[in-house]
């Protein structure tokens, strides 16, 4: 088990925590349905890769996707079979899936990649797994978003990069909200590094989408210095 892949099988228990407890965090207030508006329609077997406590997989199965799932933390896999025994869900390294080539029409990496401890194999095995024609979406944090910070709450704070947004580091936020505490470990990487890796692969990038905080979830007028840069980077490519 890769470095990161362990820090998030240690933090298993917060993160189902988190991630179960409605409307806590950017999932329930937007980011999901603002993700599923670059997923195509249901036509065949989807992959969650990384896909924690299976969250995503129950609302993509809710709406009609054959939903197979992995992801490398037997906790969080254990978790997600638990409460959804309809759905396949299998402990695996996104660098090394245990499916045959193009099992799938679509892949779908809901924050996940910059959370991977091999970022060229996961992609490349995502391709592989694809049939022809079939989709990759993926959504990650912006890597402005992890390469700076506000320098301050206030709504008009200047928004500072001290070192370098084309830098790939180690990354861990810890956080605490309504009583909750969570560690979100990942690697930020420039958008670069996932285009380059996603063309590598031969797939061809259709559409790319830049995701702010919107107005319906400001919490407070500071909150709204979130509406001036992207939170989140969502990306769909085809396999020819």
């Amino acid at each position: 088990m890769g470095k990161l892949s362990a820090e998030w099988e240690h933090q298993a228990a917060q993160w189902i925590a988190w991630a179960r407890t409605p409307e806590h965090d950017s999932y329930w207030q937007f980011h999901r349905d603002a993700f599923l508006e670059l997923v195509p329609p249901p036509s065949g077997p989807t992959l969650d890769l990384g896909c924690g406590e299976g969250r995503l997989s129950r609302d993509l199965h809710a709406i009609g996707h054959e939903v197979v799932s992995v992801d490398s933390s037997p906790t969080l896999i254990s978790a997600a079979r638990e409460v959804s025994p309809s759905i396949e869900f299998y402990v695996a390294d996104a660098a090394d899936l245990p499916f045959d080539d193009g099992s799938f029409v679509l892949v779908i990496a809901f924050m996940s990649l910059q959370d991977v401890d091999d970022l060229p194999a996961a992609v490349h095995e995502s391709a592989r797994v694809l049939s022809s024609g079939g989709r990759l979406c993926l959504a990650i944090v912006h890597p402005l978003s992890s390469a700076g910070a506000f320098a301050a709450r206030e709504a008009a704070a200047p928004f500072v990069i001290d070192g370098s947004y084309l830098d790939t580091f180690e990354y861990a936020d810890e956080v605490t909200r309504d009583g909750l505490e969570m560690t979100f470990a990942s690697v930020p990487r420039p958008i670069q590094a996932y285009t380059d890796e996603l063309t590598g692969a031969s797939l061809l990038i259709e559409k790319m989408r830049e995701i702010a905080l919107p107005a319906h979830a400001f919490s407070d007028n500071e909150s709204t210095r979130w509406a001036r840069i992207p939170l989140f980077l969502h990306l769909r490519a085809v396999k020819p």
